[in-house]
């Protein structure tokens, strides 16, 4: 947003926001505080005005309605004291009088249902508008026995009339009449004590109380009858048009509670937001409430607004001010600076900035001085430096060319790996012998052809590379691009970057399927040599000798027979044709082992156990599985020489006292293991001895899998697995 704008503008602007962001939040936050300070001691003040109203109204109520039943209980005395006076001077009887002045005391009502009756000392009835509770004793309810103790005052108590379901509120008056012995009560229901009050005996105190200028204080009762007010006295206010009627319907609804509301009073020529609180004199039925303007009561609050208008406006011309001055300070400097880098980009690195000050500017002067001192020396180093370069990587460019040549030249196949086993390049003979473009594999790792049988050595080769080293040469299967799988050779080592850390590897994989197939076609025809020179040995050699050594038998007895003096001589003869014929047999099973022994390949391990047992004094064992089977004789032929050589390795070179021998089926694998407790061998050791490649290379030739292992406790073991 502001990558084209110039630093001075940028000030202008940051330190203005900056300073109306201070002083609006400052300032708002000032007047807010303000303004709620205002609404909460208005709302207090009408708060507390209200509920002195609604205790005033109730206190003068009760006041009021004290003094009318204080005052009927005393005007009926009076006149039960002249019906009294008119006994005493004969004019009438005592019952006369007490007849005329019950008359007198029952044709009276006080409010709606309220009346006048009388008791004697003892809680009978004497007096009642109902007749049928005349005489009756009620000295048994607590406030007949209050009414009695006290003989004069105020009682409230609850009262249920004959023929009425539940008791109701009542109050009443009480005079004691002593000649006569009555206990006057003047009582109402206080239901109907609303009925009774005089509400000029605390009208002038509820409309003294002003707030603010024009703020007052109301009365009104249940249907919206103002009874006291300054102006609508009298008056239904829900009738009065022009008025809001739904605010003062949602008062009497409520009862209690705040509204803020748009009130216009008469005479006034517009309407004006008014808080009111109002409260609830239940057993009055009426509503009190205390109300003031909002604009009476925001008065202070308009003028702290101008007051903060005007500092802010102040303060923003003198930060303005300030503002620009310090940026010219600034932005002029700059503005040089920048004048002497755009002829110093041109070549020119004579210019200089004069020093004017101590500061940060004069500071960068010096700097900029400094700076173009050293770009000229820079500059002319930079030039030498630029044809070495040059020469450099002409010299680089050539060596990668011939490097290339190399490579796309070689006839084995070339892979080069970063350090994550991504490839970088192949050459062209990796895509003749696998069928892979370099466009498919760029990037990606190849192990979609390495077969899963061969991951065990695949995964030794990428730890040794990961570590630095040279990989050996290393005989694997791999899968060609069409499924087919080659018998290759691999090796490789790792190189490095110019911070000598390691980058990545190069991994020559040289194709010996031709040579292993002729390999092994070697070794088959040496072997079926070998079995026919054995069989040749077996079937013709020895039946021959033991022919010989027949005869011989025979001219020895006939020798013997004519008591000759050559028979000596003949026994001799047979001795030695016996010998010939158990080497030559003996010499026959070694060249044909297998197929020379009538019950297979595990009868030929044994005989391997037995014999090395007899020849070197030490317990040897074989377990095989009897249900294992080898039809062909070239596969037990390798697994015989195999045994045999570890047999003799484990006896000559291990020193072992033990040696044992099993074969058998572990789920898809037959497992071929030979395993002893001599000396072992050292990781380090050699282990490219004639006797362990034949080996190696004996189960490359059938399929199988050749793993030397070495206890930490001693001994060898010699695992063969092999697909069945």
């Amino acid at each position: 947003m502001f990558a084209g704008t110039r630093i001075r503008h940028k000030l202008l602007f940051s330190y203005s926001l900056l300073y109306i962001l201070s002083l609006s939040i400052g300032f708002g936050t000032f007047y807010i505080v303000i303004r709620d300070t205002i609404e909460s001691n208005i709302e207090s003040e009408l708060q507390n005005t209200t509920t002195a109203i609604y205790n005033l109204v109730r206190t003068s109520a009760t006041v009021s309605i004290k003094n009318y039943l204080r005052g009927t209980a005393e005007k009926n005395v009076e006149i039960i004291n002249l019906f009294y006076q008119d006994h005493l001077s004969g004019k009438i009887t005592e019952e006369q009088a007490k007849e005329s002045a019950a008359r007198v005391l029952l044709s009276q009502t006080i409010g709606e249902s309220g009346y006048i009756y009388c008791l004697d000392k003892k809680g009978i009835v004497v007096v009642h508008p109902s007749r049928a509770l005349l005489q009756t004793d009620v000295s048994e309810y607590s406030f007949v026995k209050d009414l009695i103790k006290q003989e004069r005052g105020y009682l409230e108590y609850d009262w249920k009339n004959p023929g009425e379901d539940v008791a109701r509120p009542k109050a009443l008056y009480m005079m004691h009449f002593e000649p006569w012995g009555w206990y006057i009560a003047v009582s109402s229901y206080r239901a109907e004590f609303k009925n009774l009050i005089n509400v000029d005996d605390f009208k002038h105190s509820v409309l003294d109380l002003k707030f603010g200028k024009t703020g007052y204080t109301y009365v009104m009762n249940n249907e919206g009858t103002a009874i006291i007010h300054p102006k609508l006295e009298g008056r239904n206010i829900l009738t009065l048009e022009g008025l809001p009627n739904e605010y003062l319907a949602y008062i009497l609804k409520e009862k209690k509670g705040r509204v803020v509301y748009p009130w216009k009073n008469p005479g006034e020529s517009e309407s004006r937001l008014k808080l009111c609180i109002f409260n609830y004199i239940e057993e009055y039925d009426w509503i009190v409430g205390a109300s003031s303007y909002h604009d009476e009561f925001y008065e202070p609050l308009r003028t702290i607004g101008l007051v903060v208008l005007i500092t802010f406006t102040i303060t923003m011309f003198l930060v303005l001010s300030l503002t620009y001055k310090i940026s010219d300070s600034i932005t002029s400097p700059l503005q040089r600076l920048m004048t002497h880098f755009g002829n110093a980009s041109q070549g020119d690195f004579s210019l200089r900035m004069p020093v004017n000050s101590r500061d940060e500017l004069g500071q960068l002067a010096s700097y900029f001085n400094r700076f173009m001192e050293q770009l000229a020396d820079y500059s002319s180093s930079l030039k030498k430096q630029i044809l070495v370069r040059q020469e450099t990587e002409k010299s680089l460019r050539i060596s990668e060319d011939r490097y290339r040549s190399v490579m796309e030249a070689a006839a084995d196949p070339i892979v080069i790996y970063d350090m994550q086993g991504h490839v970088t390049y192949f050459n062209p003979a990796f895509h003749k012998v696998f069928g892979w473009a370099l466009t498919e594999c760029y990037g990606k790792k190849l192990d979609h052809f390495v077969p899963q049988e061969n991951w065990q050595e695949t995964s030794a080769m990428i730890k040794a590379i990961q570590e630095g080293r040279v990989l050996p040469a290393t005989e694997t299967n791999r899968y060609t691009k069409t499924g087919e799988i080659r018998d290759v050779s691999i090796s490789g080592a790792a190189f490095r970057s110019d911070d000598q850390q390691l980058a990545g590897s190069v991994v020559i994989l040289r194709d010996i399927t031709e040579t292993k197939r002729l390999t092994k076609q070697l070794m088959d025809i040496g072997d079926n040599v070998r079995q026919n020179i054995g069989q040749d040995l077996h079937d013709d050699l020895c039946p021959h000798l033991i022919g010989i050594g027949g005869l011989v038998s025979a001219l020895k007895i006939t020798i013997e027979k004519s008591n000759g003096e050559g028979a000596e001589l003949a026994g001799r003869i047979v001795d030695l044709i016996g010998e010939a014929t158990s080497k030559a047999r003996g010499l026959a099973r070694g060249l044909c082992p297998v197929h020379l022994v009538a019950y297979g390949l595990q009868s030929a391990l044994e005989e391997i156990a037995e014999k090395a047992a007899e020849g070197a004094d030490i317990p040897i064992t074989f377990h095989g599985d009897a249900t294992l089977k080898f039809d062909d004789n070239t596969l037990a032929t390798h697994l015989y020489y195999i045994v045999q050589e570890a047999v003799n390795n484990a006896i000559k070179h291990a020193v072992a006292t033990r040696i044992d021998i099993s074969l058998c089926q572990e789920e898809e694998y037959i497992h071929l293991r030979i395993t002893d407790d001599g000396k072992g061998m050292e990781e380090k050791q050699d282990r490219r001895g004639i006797g362990l490649q034949i080996m190696q290379y004996r189960a490359l030739v059938i399929g199988a899998f050749l793993e030397i292992t070495t206890s930490s406790k001693g001994g060898t073991g010699i695992h063969v697995y092999m697909k069945r």
